[in-house]
C-alpha cells in the first residue's frame, strides 16, 4: 500500500505497514523549492495527525523566517489502557465507590485484548471486532453494551478528571438494541423443582431462599451478613449495591425457622452465603447455579433469547411477579424491590388479578 493523503490536514500522509500499524509523514517544499518527505513516527508510538500538522506548520514557519531546520521527532508518551484502568479503579476505591464486578468485567473482557495497547492506536474498528467476538461467544446485547460503556467510562474519566489529551473514538458509538423487558418468571411448580435441586448444596440453598424471600440482586444477597438479619422480627437489611442504598426485606415463616438454626453456627460478621467469614465469590455462585438453571428451564432456547431464558436475575423477577399475582399493591412491590422509580415496577401491574371487578360491582349498591 502506498502513501495516502490525510483527509483533514494538507501535507500530512499516512502509510499502512504490514503489521497494520500506520506511519505518519509530512511533505513540504524547502527553501530551495525542493519537495521533501519526512517520517514523523508511528501511530503505535503515540503519533497522531494533529501532531504531524503541528510539526509541519513549525517547519514552514522557520522556512519563512529563514531559520535553520532541525527535525526532532518528539515521541509522545505511550499511555496504555491498563494504565487508565488502574487510575479509574484506584480512584473509585478512594471514593468508596468501588464496583468489583466492573473490575472483573474489565479483566475478563478488555484487559487481554486492549490492556497493553497504546490508547492512541485504538479505533472504532477495534470495538467492532470486539463486539463481533462477544456475539460469537453468545454474549447478550446488554452484556456487550455494558463492556463498551465501561471502556468509555475508563477513558472519559482520565480525559475529564486527569487532563488526558485524547479524543475518545468510541464516545458516540451506538448501543446494540436490547430487550430489557424480561418476561420469564418461575411458577410455583418450577420453584418446587428448583428448591429440590439445590437443597443439598448449602451455598445454593441459602442463596435461592434469600433471593426468593427478598427479591435482592445477586450482589445484594451475597453481601448479607449475620448482623443484617433480625430473626425475631423476620427482617433482613439489604445493601443495594447498584443504587448505593440500604432497605428492608422480610423472611417467611418456614425459611426463618431453618435460618435461625444456621445463624447460630455463625459469628456476627460472617456471611450467610459463603464460607462463613468469606463472602461467596460472584463467579463461584454463577458457575454453580447457572448450569442448574440451564438444565431445568433453558433446554432448546437460543442463548441470546434474553426474554425467555431463566437466569439468576429471574429469581428477582419471580419475587416481584408472584407478589403481583397475589394482589400485592404496586407501591408495596416498589418498596420491596427498592425501585427508585415507580415506572420500573409498573411492568408487573399486568400480572395483578382483576381485583377491580368486585369494587365496580359494589360501587352503587346503596342505590
Amino acid at each position: 500500500m502506498g502513501y495516502t493523503n490525510s483527509k483533514k490536514y494538507d501535507g500530512v500522509q499516512l502509510y499502512q505497514k504490514k503489521n497494520k500499524d500506520i506511519s505518519y509523514y509530512i511533505r513540504y517544499k524547502d527553501e530551495n523549492e525542493k519537495l521533501v518527505r519526512i517520517k514523523i513516527g508511528d501511530k503505535s508510538k503515540g503519533i497522531t495527525e494533529p501532531y504531524c500538522k503541528q510539526k509541519r506548520d513549525e517547519i514552514l514557519n522557520k522556512i519563512r523566517l529563514g531559520e535553520d531546520i532541525k527535525i526532532k521527532h518528539k515521541k509522545q508518551k505511550v499511555v496504555t489502557l491498563d494504565e487508565l484502568a488502574k487510575v479509574y479503579f484506584d480512584d473509585k476505591d478512594l471514593e468508596n465507590k468501588t464496583n468489583k464486578k466492573l473490575e472483573r468485567k474489565y479483566n475478563l473482557h478488555l484487559k487481554g485484548i486492549f490492556g497493553d495497547r497504546n490508547i492512541n492506536s485504538l479505533n472504532k474498528d477495534d470495538i467492532l471486532e470486539l463486539r463481533k467476538k462477544l456475539m460469537m461467544d453468545n454474549k447478550s446485547n446488554q452484556t456487550i453494551n455494558g463492556i463498551i460503556v465501561l471502556l468509555n467510562a475508563i477513558i472519559n474519566y482520565s480525559i475529564k478528571e486527569k487532563g488526558l489529551k485524547f479524543v475518545n473514538p468510541f464516545y458516540a458509538m451506538r448501543k446494540l438494541k436490547t430487550d430489557s423487558n424480561r418476561e420469564r418468571f418461575l411458577t410455583i411448580e418450577e420453584l418446587k423443582v428448583l428448591k429440590e435441586k439445590v437443597k443439598t448444596d448449602e451455598i445454593l440453598f441459602y442463596f435461592v431462599e434469600l433471593a426468593l424471600c427478598t427479591g435482592g440482586r445477586l450482589e445484594t444477597i451475597l453481601n448479607i451478613q449475620k448482623k443484617d438479619v433480625n430473626i425475631t422480627n423476620k427482617t433482613v437489611t439489604l445493601k443495594d449495591i447498584k443504587n448505593n442504598s440500604t432497605y428492608k426485606g422480610f423472611l417467611n415463616d418456614d425459611f426463618s425457622k431453618h435460618l435461625k438454626e444456621y445463624l447460630n453456627t455463625l459469628e456476627i460478621n460472617d456471611y450467610v452465603v459463603g464460607a462463613k467469614d468469606t463472602k461467596c465469590p460472584t463467579n463461584t455462585l454463577q458457575n454453580k447455579l447457572k448450569p442448574i438453571l440451564d438444565r431445568l428451564f433453558n433446554k432448546g432456547l437460543d442463548l441470546r433469547d434474553s426474554k425467555n431464558r431463566v437466569v439468576i436475575h429471574t429469581l428477582r423477577h419471580t419475587f416481584a411477579s408472584q407478589l403481583a399475582i397475589n394482589g400485592t399493591p404496586i407501591f408495596t412491590i416498589q418498596k420491596l424491590m427498592n425501585h427508585s422509580n415507580i415506572n420500573m415496577t409498573l411492568r408487573y401491574a399486568k400480572l395483578s388479578p382483576d381485583s377491580g371487578r368486585d369494587f365496580v360491582n359494589d360501587l352503587y349498591k346503596w342505590w
